[in-house]
């Protein structure tokens, strides 16, 4: 799994944005594969257009989530989204500061509307997990 700094690192030296779609699509063809069983109402995330599935886990103090996506660059997302949260206790995850990571990545400007409320509505739920599990 790459670190959020990898991808920032690599979305730099991309220059146009279907260069970095393009990207974001192999990243989303990265993600390990998400069982059937766990595609289940209770997994499903509020607010995606696209059908998302999230599934979270604790080993000690530290959370691990594995997610999937019916759109390509939505699972890109759900990439990003992962490196930047799992692996990570709940105080690391509620300072994970993805406002900037994603307006670094310029995705505040080349992402439509629901694309956008998508990634945010599976950020809501990451950070309401790791405030509720104990």
């Amino acid at each position: 799994m790459m670190t959020v700094e990898e991808i920032v690192d690599n979305f730099s030296y991309l220059d146009d944005w279907e260069d970095k779609y393009r990207y974001l699509i192999e990243l989303g063809e990265g993600l390990p594969p998400f069982p059937e069983a766990l595609k289940v109402e209770a997994n499903k995330v509020d607010g995606c257009m696209s059908q998302v599935w999230l599934y979270p886990s604790k080993e000690g103090e530290v959370y691990h989530f594995a997610a999937d996506s019916d759109a390509m660059i939505v699972k890109g997302l759900i990439a990003v989204i992962l490196a930047a949260y799992s692996g990570k206790t709940a105080d690391e995850i509620q300072k994970v500061d993805i406002d900037g990571i994603f307006k670094t990545l310029g995705l505040d400007m080349n992402l439509s509307p629901t694309r956008r409320n998508g990634f945010f509505a599976m950020v809501e739920k990451i950070k309401s997990i790791a405030s509720s599990i104990v």
